[in-house]
């Protein structure tokens, strides 16, 4: 079972190896039948044009290479088609440096974008790039339309906004001397489910004794100006409207804003679209609760400054917002109460280049929100490319203020950027193939929210330069059946071969293939390539650096001998099978050196006279003889003493040598040993084994053995690693001080546990004298004690004597 697994694991291993070899070479991948083809397979690809370039049985494709290859395979560098693109600047304007107060310029005439034109030339594979700076300029024109929801809920809301105009002037003159206002309102589609359950709510669709204007879907009060009191006077005279629903249709507004931009009188300066709401929105696809079911087409629909297609086309999508607010350089700022803050959050993170500020209850707030929302667009920029040809790849690179360096995404954009900042973007522009047929295509580049934009135009290199050289219907091409350019033949339609010498329909009969076989043999082209109009074109390899070639492809140049797993041990090249050796190597598998520098020995002598040098290496007269050039003789006499000192230095750090061991002694592998027995000897290895004994100036014996091994290249010392040492006469009295002091410190350790023992003797019998006096003795008599005395009284004890 493992090993299976084992030659599954191996043949995935040359798979795997050989897709990466093949995904490698893409020129040799491309098949490319003329130059053209081969330069759009990859930027490392190149053409040979050379007419004797191809060998016996090589096919057209193989002109095409990587250049090294080429080369090896004698190419000249003159010889080769190898393109490059190139950049070319058309328009090259410096960005303006331009101070508040200083002479006023037209917008047209600002600069904050660097380069605006310029040409690029692309070759497949080979990346184009350029630098594209971006200084924020001071004082910019500004324009500012503000959109306001007037449903009913926002009454309030408009009586601040009365006296915006004049106020908004103000503050912003402290950022720019050319700003400009405008104002419009929008309520709901003015169809029936939206507005009111009856006609006649059209009129007055509020309540009670309230004063309402009729309901509407969008109106462009004021066109922009820079007239402050104009804006204050038009605004005062607006009134509230109401509508059925919450959701407000502010999307048929902000997408006529956009794209009216003659009714609304956009200039080419900042943009800033203010929408002021206290309400949600409907978006496409609502418009089917009123009927309506046709997509919002995008486009203006102004009449007398009111949007007159609510009722016929539905809500813009969000995404249809995005395209028309980018397309038109708008930067919107979204108003609202703090009760609708999640929802227009999420929908900034759909429109680029917007912002959300918190509207209070009154719209008291709303200047210092859009002046903290200008401040917060301004200070980002964000690059955005148009649409791209198919086959063209495109990547950025940022580098931001404090060094800041981004890549891919992040690489489109710059945060924190102040008025005066300069920034810097590099931009790689790639194309693969050939798109468009080489076509020119234009692509646009340009900071959302920005008017200015780079134009780019692209042009491909799709043929060689030797192209243009081309012969049509040349007689090199058998009797004009193809274009001879670039050193090969291009057929015609329903021509093959090298010189377009066969029709397609008959590339193969029994009399061509006849010619495709060797000495008259069964195998076509010898099972290794394709019999074409009677000629061999050889098979590719995976490897691109392995190739047939031959009348019949019998050839090639990876099935020599190798050594050292390599193809002739790396001296010399494989041609036809059989190695060809570089100079002073000689074998089938130029494993042979013919250098006898590496047999001389230090005496000048080859092999010190005891060998022969063979392929360069020394082959000694007797096995005794070891070591590259013989040197080393294992039993003859002083083998042991010509080592001694190197082995008493490596491994006890003593002797003559101990202070240039390291120098000196280095050109033997040392290993110890715990004992005598475990040292090698002659009959356990296949080499030659000295063993040897040693003194030191200490007269102690040291052991050893030394060999060297079967490749004459390692020689091995094994040494015990304890040094033998007798006792003599002048250790005697060491010896005696020694035992003389171990029975004095036995005396004292004896003397010492007597006198504890005495101490603790004491202590014990004081203690049983403590408690003998403390003793209390119960005096109580013993009931089966009899006493052993028995007393009688004389029963004539105490009478007086009878009288005689």
């Amino acid at each position: 079972m493992d090993l299976k697994l084992l030659l599954i694991a191996a043949l995935l291993g040359v798979f795997c190896c050989g897709n990466a070899q093949k995904e490698g070479n893409e020129c040799i991948n491309a098949n490319a039948k003329y130059c053209g083809e081969c330069i759009q397979a990859g930027a490392k690809c190149g053409w040979c044009k050379d007419p004797n370039f191809l060998k016996q049985g090589e096919t057209v494709s193989t002109r095409c290479d990587e250049l090294p290859s080429l080369i090896r395979r004698g190419c000249a560098d003159a010889m080769i088609e190898n393109p490059h693109g190139e950049q070319k600047p058309l328009k090259n304007k410096m960005v303006t440096h331009r101070r508040k107060g200083a002479e006023k310029l037209k917008p047209e005439d600002i600069t904050q974008i660097q380069p605006q034109k310029l040409s690029l030339t692309l070759r497949s594979g080979e990346p184009q790039s350029f630098n594209l700076k971006f200084k924020r300029a001071e004082d910019y024109p500004i324009d500012l339309y503000y959109l306001m929801d007037l449903s009913y809920s926002m009454k309030d809301d408009l009586e601040n906004v009365k006296n915006l105009g004049t106020s908004l002037m103000l503050e912003m003159s402290k950022i720019t001397s050319d700003f400009r206002i405008g104002f419009g309102s929008f309520v709901e589609k003015t169809v029936m489910p939206y507005i009111s359950t009856t006609p006649a709510k059209l009129l007055n669709p509020c309540t009670g004794d309230q004063n309402c204007t009729s309901p509407f879907s969008y109106k462009n009060i004021l066109k922009l100006t820079s007239d402050g009191k104009k804006f204050n006077n038009l605004v005062g005279q607006q009134h509230i409207s109401g509508n059925l629903d919450s959701p407000e249709g502010g999307f048929d507004a902000i997408m006529q804003v956009a794209v009216c931009g003659d009714h609304i009188g956009w200039r080419n300066v900042t943009r800033l679209l203010v929408f002021s709401t206290d309400a949600g929105f409907h978006f496409a696809g609502d418009g089917k609760l009123g009927g309506i079911v046709l997509p919002n087409d995008g486009k203006c629909h102004l009449e007398n400054n009111a949007y007159t297609m609510s009722h016929y086309y539905d809500y813009p999508s969000i995404a249809h917002l995005v395209q028309k607010l980018s397309d038109n350089n708008i930067q919107t700022i979204f108003a609202v109460t703090e009760e609708f803050q999640p929802v227009y959050q999420e929908l900034k993170n759909l429109i680029p280049k917007s912002a959300v500020g918190t509207l209070s209850a009154n719209s008291s707030n709303v200047i210092n929100l859009i002046i903290d929302a200008y401040n917060s667009l301004s200070s980002e920029v964000i690059l955005e490319n148009s649409k791209l040809p198919e086959g063209v790849t495109i990547a950025y690179t940022s580098r931001c203020k404090n060094g800041v360096v981004s890549e891919g995404e992040s690489g489109r954009r710059c945060s924190n950027i102040s008025i005066g900042d300069e920034v810097m973007f590099s931009i790689s522009v790639t194309s693969k193939g050939c798109p468009k047929q080489g076509k020119p295509e234009t692509i646009k580049i340009k900071p959302l929210g920005f008017t200015e934009e780079v134009v780019i135009i692209l042009n491909f290199i799709c043929e060689c330069e030797c192209n243009k050289d081309g012969i049509n219907n040349s007689l090199l091409c058998h009797f004009g059946n193809g274009t001879y350019e670039c050193g090969a033949c291009k057929c015609n339609e329903g021509r093959v071969g090298r010189q377009c010498e066969c029709s397609s329909n008959v590339v193969a009969t029994e009399d061509m293939d006849r010619t495709c076989r060797k000495d008259n043999g069964t195998d076509i082209c010898s099972n290794n390539g394709d019999c074409v109009c009677g000629t061999c074109e050889c098979k590719k390899r995976i490897n691109p650096e392995e190739r047939y070639r031959g009348l019949h492809c019998e050839c090639d140049n990876f099935n020599c001998d190798r050594s050292g797993n390599k193809l002739c041990g790396g001296h010399g090249r494989c041609e036809c099978r059989v190695c060809v050796c570089d100079p002073m190597w000689n074998g089938s598998a130029c494993d042979c050196s013919l250098d006898n520098g590496t047999c001389m020995a230090s005496n000048n002598q080859i092999c010190n006279g005891r060998g022969a040098c063979e392929c360069g290496n020394c082959k000694c007269n007797d096995s005794k003889f070891k070591g590259p050039t013989c040197e080393t003789c294992l039993t003859c006499p002083g083998i042991c003493i010509e080592h001694k000192e190197c082995v008493q230095c490596r491994a006890f750090g003593t002797g003559e040598k101990k202070d240039t061991c390291e120098r000196d002694c280095s050109y033997f592998n040392l290993i110890k040993v715990k004992a005598r027995d475990k040292l090698p000897q002659s009959n356990d290895t296949s080499y030659p084994v000295m063993d040897c004994k040693e003194m030191d100036a200490n007269d102690c014996w040291f052991y050893y053995t030394y060999a060297v091994n079967n490749n004459n290249t390692e020689k091995e010392v094994h040494v015990v690693d304890l040094l033998d040492c007798p006792a003599g006469p002048d250790m005697i009295p060491i010896v005696a001080g020694v035992v003389a002091g171990i029975v004095l410190i036995g005396l004292a350790l004896l003397l010492i546990w007597k006198l504890l023992m005495i101490i603790h003797d004491r202590r014990e019998f004081a203690k049983f004298e403590k408690e003998k006096l403390n003793a209390k003795w119960d005096t109580q008599d013993n009931p089966i004690y009899k006493s052993p005395v028995n007393q009688f009284q004389n029963p004539q004890y105490g009478r007086k004597a009878d009288a005689l």
